[in-house]
């Protein structure tokens, strides 16, 4: 009998950062990518998930703190949980963790979907794709984003 490596197959996941304010949203694109082998975490902000991925300085952090006082949750699914008090600036590339793939909501409180885009693409992180969703059916924003 052969012994598998299971770090070895964690790694070759899919990993895919889901950014939504709206939580039965999050949940769907959680469970349908879970389904689909993929590895979830799952934010409910841009700030989030500029700070999962280690693109907020503290000052950044420390002013949306003070903007921002309301409590939300962030979700993770398998082994990749976020914490607020990560002690690293890069917490993915310290864990050896990649995101494959980020999709996020468009229209979300605080930090669009769209300046998110611009943020990761103006970063390290620049080669990850990112899919913007949106529910919304508005044909100017739509032709916004054609390329």
């Amino acid at each position: 009998m052969e012994l598998v490596d299971t770090t070895k197959i964690q790694q070759q996941h899919f990993h895919v950062l889901a950014v939504d304010d709206s939580v039965i949203d999050r949940k769907l694109l959680e469970r349908l990518l879970r389904d689909s082998s993929c590895k979830v975490t799952c934010v409910d902000s841009g700030d989030k998930a500029l700070k999962y991925l280690g693109l907020v300085d503290d000052d950044d952090e420390h002013q949306n703190n003070n903007n921002n006082n309301s409590s939300s949750s962030s979700t993770s699914s398998e082994s990749s949980s976020f914490s607020k008090s990560s002690p690293s600036p890069h917490p993915l590339q310290q864990e050896g963790m990649k995101v494959n793939l980020i999709m996020t909501d468009y229209c979300m409180p605080g930090m669009s979907g769209y300046d998110l885009l611009k943020r990761v693409k103006g970063s390290s992180w620049k080669d990850v794709p990112v899919v913007i969703m949106s529910s919304e059916n508005v044909p100017s924003r739509i032709r916004t984003f054609s390329f």
